[in-house]
């Protein structure tokens, strides 16, 4: 068995390891299907990305608000890939990732739409973020490179602390069962839904739904319970 390393070890690692990749290839470390994205290619695959994870599920994410009025949050956005797709459907987007190379591409990638809002981030919180109410959050394909339940749950305890009440946090978790090493930044470490919910549970969540358990994007729907 690996031996354990430090939390501040592991954040480096990630920082590292990602900025590496950005270096190297970052659309295809973001998207894998492809080595040589386009411009068109890769910012229409968050598109479709988008569609089938928000635009399909409007009832959970939007909640009969008007998404243009939303404020919304991504955690792990790479080169803006889905970032970009958020940005057309809601009002103001506010985006982190672990890298800074990524977030300079994703910067770049989006430097026209004024309302998006990209920031460089610790690796475990969302300190960098204004503190205001979101109205929604969401991410995609991120926590299964992470390798520390602890780093995961950190960054959901952020997001519930700038939900408004009854607002949703849609993200992937790594659900196929394996021993992840604590040094690895691309097999995350994985979730059983019985981990999910006590994870829900000590956060303050209310795990409505999920889809995929003992599979790799294994889907938590995390809303916000309402104040008392």
């Amino acid at each position: 068995m690996a031996e354990s390393i430090s939390l501040d070890q592991q954040l480096e690692n990630m920082r590292r390891d990602w900025d590496q990749r950005a270096r190297e290839n970052a659309r295809h470390y973001v998207a894998t299907g492809q080595q040589n994205w386009s411009d068109a290619e890769f910012f229409r695959s968050g598109e479709e990305s988008a569609a089938g994870d928000i635009l399909n599920d409007f009832e959970n994410v939007c909640q009969d608000r008007d998404p243009k009025q939303m404020r919304v949050l991504e955690i792990g956005c790479g080169a803006g890939r889905v970032t970009r797709a958020l940005g057309r459907i809601f009002g103001e987007v506010h985006a982190v990732d672990v890298s800074g190379e990524m977030v300079a591409q994703a910067r770049t990638a989006l430097a026209d739409m004024p309302h998006v809002h990209v920031y460089q981030n610790n690796g475990y919180d969302l300190s960098v973020i204004p503190a205001r109410n979101f109205d929604f959050a969401y991410s995609f394909i991120v926590f299964q490179h992470v390798p520390s339940r602890e780093i995961i749950e950190s960054y959901v305890r952020e997001v519930h602390r700038l939900l408004r009440p009854g607002a949703l946090f849609k993200f992937q978790v790594q659900g196929y069962p394996m021993d992840t090493p604590p040094d690895q930044t691309w097999l995350g470490v994985s979730f059983s839904e019985a981990q999910a919910r006590e994870m829900a549970k000590r956060t303050g969540f209310d795990l409505r739904y999920n889809h995929g358990a003992g599979e790799q994007y294994y889907w938590l729907w995390f809303f916000k319970k309402p104040a008392a």
